[in-house]
């Protein structure tokens, strides 16, 4: 072996597979929408193909390619496909995906200020856009007493937000002395798993987190709010967090703001507000209604990575105190003291988040605004919304099917009126197909298929073949019935 090798890849190699992938990535999206949208692979198949044990030598990047397509595509969910109305969009876009080889590029750390400038003033920079672009309070601003930082998932701005509110509602000294077992937090009980599992982390309990009935438009009941918290100071217990949803996952639900932000302002609670996926539709001011008393908030987030084409993972946090979340999440040992923290003129994000490292996201959320603006972002939303209330009408007017939920913005749920085994049959024939991709939630005890339009390259023929294809199968099971 040469003593001069170095195994890595040189600038001219890095630029011709470069292109390669690059080339492989705009061949995908051009050819994404034949592709079975639902993987239909078993389990076990992708291992099959694999090599029992790594290669001793290095092989040509023509052969990763290869295998890339002939192993992995097959074994892929196709996410970015216009034919994907399952869960929630997770939709990227060509500027999203050069900003994050940008990011990966430069390989930065950027824990503190100090360890890349460019990394933390960009990110607060691009998160006081999303203030004015959203309509969001200025409190959330990084001039006014608060800010926002960017974390990989609301599940992780929930958490952060319930460590801040159980520091804040014990005085800071449960990071000292551990819980109690008395803090109690409350939301809907349609939202997020992601609660659940921030009060088995954060030592509340699951048991001590109240999932609260909802109304005849599965939003949060306030009454019931209102009642369980009377209830729970009346047994000794200390109220102290509230989550309220902007979209609910199960059905795109609004809980009522306002009316909990005066609850939580009587109680001194910590008001959260989780509006994942339907945060980004306040791009358009005509649907900043459905955020309305978020000014009212303590703490607030949306995943640009849902439903504004950056790419998983991307979550916009917000706290109007930012002092709160510092002091519950800061430690500072020797080896990461330096002047910039000491002169207490710049953020260093380690401190608003539960790990230590963090990535360049903001580059991709940079690119992403830049490259669309502010109107490009707003035609998107408008258009996915507009073909989510077409789908509806459609659902409306054939006798064979019923709208099970409002349908605020884009998420249609609807069932075919016959059982629930009927309507688990008619979603597993449509994925099993490959021409689309549903999932399910239970509404009101019921089966309920959810459409949910947002992916970056859907089209009006995308939703109208999937209706098409919908009331195919319909017909079929009607007919296999009789």
């Amino acid at each position: 072996m040469s003593q001069d090798q170095s195994f890595h890849m040189t600038p001219e190699q890095f630029r011709h597979c470069g292109k390669l992938v690059v080339d492989w990535v705009a061949d995908y999206y051009q050819s994404i929408a034949s592709l079975p949208v639902l993987s239909q692979v078993q389990p076990g198949h992708i291992r099959a193909q694999l090599p029992a044990g790594p290669p001793l030598q290095g092989e040509p990047f023509e052969s990763l390619l290869s295998d890339l397509q002939k192993v992995i595509v097959p074994g892929v969910t196709h996410w970015q496909s216009p034919n994907f109305f399952a869960y929630f969009p997770a939709n990227a876009s060509g500027p999203a995906i050069l900003g994050d080889l940008v990011s990966s590029a430069l390989g930065v750390q950027g824990m503190l200020w100090a360890t890349s400038p460019a990394c933390t003033e960009l990110e607060t920079h691009v998160l006081d856009w999303l203030v004015t672009m959203l309509g969001l309070p200025e409190r959330f601003l990084s001039s006014s007493t608060g800010g926002g930082v960017i974390q990989d998932t609301a599940s992780s701005a929930t958490l952060c937000a319930m460590l801040a509110a159980r520091e804040r509602a014990t005085e800071y000294t449960t990071n000292l002395r551990g819980t109690t077992g008395r803090l109690v937090a409350y939301t809907s009980a349609h939202a997020h798993s992601s609660l659940e599992k921030a009060a088995m982390i954060a030592g509340i309990g699951v048991e001590n987190l109240r999932l609260i009935a909802v109304d005849d438009t599965f939003a949060l009941s306030v009454d019931a709010l209102r009642k369980q918290v009377d209830t729970d100071l009346q047994d000794g217990l200390v109220p102290f967090f509230v989550c309220g949803t902007v979209g609910t996952t199960s059905s795109n639900a609004m809980d009522p703001l306002p009316a909990i932000a005066t609850l939580c302002r009587e109680h001194n609670l910590w008001f959260h507000v989780d509006a994942a996926m339907s945060g980004t539709a306040a791009l358009c001011p005509e649907f900043r209604h459905f955020q309305r008393g978020v000014e009212q908030a303590d703490s607030y987030c949306f995943n640009p990575h849902k439903w504004m084409f950056t790419n998983f993972d991307c979550d916009c946090f917000y706290v109007a105190d930012r002092n709160a979340l510092i002091k519950t999440l800061s430690i500072l040992p020797e080896y990461l003291k330096n002047q910039a923290t000491e002169s207490g003129a710049v953020f260093d994000y380690r401190d608003w988040q539960i790990p230590l490292g963090r990535r360049f996201r903001s580059l991709k959320l940079w690119f992403v605004i830049r490259h669309y603006g502010v109107e490009g972002l707003q035609f998107h939303v408008r258009r996915h919304v507009t073909l989510a209330h077409e789908f509806a009408d459609w659902v409306n007017s054939d006798d064979r099917f019923e709208l099970v939920a409002p349908v605020p913005l884009n998420l249609v749920c609807f069932r075919y009126r016959g059982s629930d085994d009927d309507n688990q049959h008619l979603m597993d024939r449509l994925n099993q197909s490959g021409d689309l991709y549903l999932t399910h939630t239970r509404l009101k005890d019921r089966f309920v298929l959810r459409f949910c339009v947002g992916q970056t390259n859907t089209e009006r023929k995308h939703v109208q073949r999937a209706w098409q294809r919908i009331q195919e199968e319909a017909t079929k099971l009607r007919s296999d019935a009789n």
